[in-house]
């Protein structure tokens, strides 16, 4: 299930991303929209970056019967992606989830020798999503 809390003035409907939740696990998460100005907070405390970013994620041990964890999505940061690179804010959101959902499950680009971006490429295939996550990863 995913808990949704939409602390932003931009109305989604999360139905659309359920497709892709049940696609890859199903253990409850959490899903937070909101501002730069929250996510800002959010990196500089728990990223020591003083900026906002566009998705954050943050696991929970691997405890059966416990959620994965949260995904936190700036809308504001959404916005100005889906601007960029042409596409609409509902499908940004939904990359933006994808590679949130992804580092809950354990993959980090950081470290993989690739393995997070295919599997995003597998499931922006999947289910039709514009390529852009895949463009901005190279």
């Amino acid at each position: 299930m995913i808990e949704f809390d939409n602390r932003s003035d931009f109305d989604f409907d999360i139905k659309t991303l359920e497709e892709i939740y049940n696609y890859l696990t199903n253990k409850d998460i959490e899903l937070i929209l909101t501002t730069d100005e929250e996510i800002k907070e959010l990196n500089k405390t728990y990223r020591n970056k003083n900026k906002a970013t566009d998705v954050l994620s943050f696991p929970l041990e691997n405890i059966p019967g416990m959620p994965l964890g949260s995904i936190v999505i700036s809308v504001d940061t959404a916005k100005k992606g889906a601007e960029e690179f042409g596409h609409s804010i509902e499908d940004e959101i939904k990359l933006l989830f994808i590679h949130g959902l992804l580092h809950l499950l354990g993959y980090d680009h950081e470290i993989d020798n690739g393995e997070m971006r295919e599997k995003e490429k597998e499931i922006i295939e999947k289910f039709n999503l514009p390529k852009s996550l895949i463009i901005r990863n190279n």
